[in-house]
C-alpha cells in the first residue's frame, strides 16, 4: 500500500494549504451541512457557479456519445465565448447518488437542478465519474487551448458530491486519474453528506448529516463549495492479491489490474528474534487495486460492515434513512458474533491473529516489520482520517509523553501516516464508539508514495 505526501492546494487557490483540526464526536453531528446562518442569494449563486452553455453541452454531448471531441458549437454560441470569460467564477459540477439519503436523492437532483443547470448535474446511475473524467472532462481539456473561457473553467471547476462516504470515494478515485495521466489541476471536492457514516464529509467540517432545512442549506452548501478554501487529504494505493481463479464481485473502489509488480522485498521480513523468515506465496496471484481515503478494516468489523451493504441492496425498503440504518447496523453486528461467539471450534472466530499476519513499514524505514497485536483483536482498522463509524475517533488524542515513548506522531488527515487500532470483543468496541475508552493502538504505518487530492474545507 502506497501513501502520499500531502500536496499544496491547486485550482487558483493559494499555494498553501490548509490544515484542518481534530473533527469528531458527536457535537459534529449536531452541526448540520449548511447551517452557517449566511444568506445566500439564489440569482447571485447561479451566477458564481453557472458554466457558460456552449461549454456545458458540449461536455454533456461527449459523454453521451462517449467521445471527448464532440461536433463544434453553433457559430452565434462560439461567437460569444470570449464575453463569457469574465462570467467564470467558480463553476461547479455535481454528482449526486440518488439512492443515498434513504433513497431521497432525485429529490435533491431535481433542486440542485433548479438553483444550476440539469447540465451540471449528473445522477451516478445514469453518468458515472470514470465517464466524466473520459468524455466530459476531457472534452473541456480539448477546448481549452483554443477557448480562453473553456481554460478558465478548467482551471477554476470544482467538484461537489451528494451522498455517503462509498460516494465520495467513488469519485476521488476516478478524479485520482488525472494526477497519473499528468491532466493537472486535479478539482477540489466538497460534500452533501447524504449517506449514513458520512466520516469523509464531518472530517472536513461539511456535517454529520443534512439538515431538516434542506432546501435552504443545498444553497448555502454550493455557496461554500464555490468559496471554501481549500486543504489535503492522502490518498493510499491498495493492491489486493488473492489466488487465482477465486471469482469476486468488486466494488466501484476496486479494479482488476493484469500488470502488477509484487514488492520482492516482502519476501523476506524480521521475525521478532531479529531472524529472516521467508514467506511463501503461490507462483500465481489475481490482483485488484483501488484508492483509500478514510479506512479500511479486516475481520469482524468489516464481515458486519460487508453484510450490511448486502442486506441493504438485498432489502431496500429497510434503508429510510440515515437512522434507521444505524440501528439495522447494530442490530446486524450483534448477530455476526461481536458479543458472543457461536462456535469456539474456529479459529478464525477467535481472534485475527490465528489467520492473520500484519507488516509494516514505519517513518524513515524501508524494511517491513512485523507488528503483534492481542490475541483478543478480532479487527484491525487503518485509519486515515480523524473519524470513524459515524464521527467517533477511536484513536483519541493520546498525550505528547504517550506518543513520544511508543514512536508516534500527532495524527493528521495530509501526514503520509495510517493509524492501525484494534477492536476486541463487542463490549470493547461499544465502549469505543461511545468514546469511554480509545481503541487498542497497534501502530502508524508510512509508505513513500505521490498521490493526493484537494478538498475543499467547510
Amino acid at each position: 500500500m502506497d501513501s502520499p505526501s500531502p500536496s499544496s492546494s491547486s485550482g487558483g487557490e493559494s499555494s498553501s494549504s490548509s490544515r484542518i483540526s481534530v473533527r469528531s464526536s458527536l457535537v459534529d453531528s449536531l452541526r448540520g451541512c449548511g447551517l452557517s446562518g449566511v444568506r445566500v442569494d439564489k440569482e447571485d449563486l447561479r451566477r458564481k457557479i453557472l458554466i457558460p452553455e456552449y461549454i456545458r453541452l458540449a461536455m454533456r454531448e461527449a459523454i453521451r456519445i462517449r467521445n471527448p471531441n464532440p461536433p463544434p458549437p453553433p457559430p452565434h454560441i462560439a461567437d460569444d465565448a470570449d464575453s463569457d470569460v469574465d462570467l467564470v467564477d467558480a463553476p461547479i459540477v455535481v454528482f449526486v447518488n440518488s439512492r443515498s439519503g434513504g433513497r431521497l436523492g432525485n429529490v435533491f437532483k431535481e433542486r440542485l437542478q433548479q438553483l444550476i443547470s440539469d447540465d451540471q448535474v449528473f445522477d451516478l446511475a445514469v453518468v458515472n465519474p470514470p465517464e466524466f473524467v473520459n468524455y466530459g472532462l476531457s472534452c473541456l481539456e480539448n477546448l481549452a487551448p483554443l477557448d480562453h473561457c473553456a481554460s478558465a473553467v478548467r482551471q477554476k471547476l470544482r467538484i461537489v458530491v451528494a451522498g455517503g462516504d462509498g460516494t465520495v470515494g467513488w469519485v476521488l478515485g476516478s478524479l485520482a486519474q488525472l494526477q497519473r495521466q499528468k491532466r493537472e489541476p486535479i478539482p477540489p471536492t466538497g460534500i452533501i453528506p447524504l449517506g449514513t457514516g458520512n466520516d469523509l464529509s464531518r472530517s472536513f467540517g461539511w456535517g454529520g448529516s443534512f439538515p431538516y432545512a434542506w432546501k435552504s442549506a443545498v444553497k448555502r452548501s454550493l455557496y461554500k463549495a464555490a468559496t471554501g478554501p481549500l486543504c489535503c487529504l492522502d490518498s493510499w494505493h491498495v493492491m489486493v492479491y488473492t489466488p487465482p481463479g477465486e471469482t469476486l464481485d468488486l466494488p466501484h473502489s476496486l479494479k482488476h489490474n493484469e500488470d502488477f509488480d509484487f514488492d520482492q522485498s516482502f519476501d523476506t521480513m524480521e521475525s521478532p528474534s531479529n531472524q529472516k523468515t521467508t514467506m511463501e506465496l503461490p507462483d500465481k496471484l489475481t490482483c485488484y487495486e483501488g484508492v483509500l481515503y478514510n479506512y479500511f478494516s479486516i475481520g469482524m468489523d468489516a464481515q458486519v460492515a460487508y453484510g450490511f451493504h448486502h442486506l441493504r441492496d438485498e432489502k431496500p425498503h429497510l434503508a429510510q434513512g440515515p437512522i434507521a440504518n444505524k440501528l439495522i447496523y447494530s442490530g446486524y453486528s450483534c448477530t455476526q458474533g461481536w458479543f458472543c461467539t457461536p462456535c469456539m471450534s474456529d479459529p478464525s472466530l477467535r481472534g485475527l491473529k490465528n489467520i492473520l499476519q500484519l507488516h509494516i513499514k514505519k517513518v524513515n524505514c524501508s524494511e517491513w516489520e512485523k507488528i503483534q497485536f492481542p490475541s483478543s483483536v478480532r479487527a484491525i482498522v487503518a485509519l486515515n482520517l480523524h473519524n470513524y463509524g459515524s464521527g467517533r475517533n477511536p484513536w483519541g488524542t493520546p498525550p505528547s509523553e504517550y506518543l513520544e515513548k511508543r514512536g508516534f506522531v500527532e495524527a493528521h488527515a495530509d501526514d503520509g501516516l495510517l493509524e492501525i487500532f484494534g477492536l476486541k470483543q463487542g463490549w470493547h468496541a461499544s465502549f469505543v464508539m461511545v468514546e469511554l475508552i480509545n481503541a487498542k493502538h497497534i501502530a502508524q504505518l508510512y509508505e513513500a508514495g505521490n498521490c493526493s487530492c484537494n478538498w475543499i474545507c467547510w
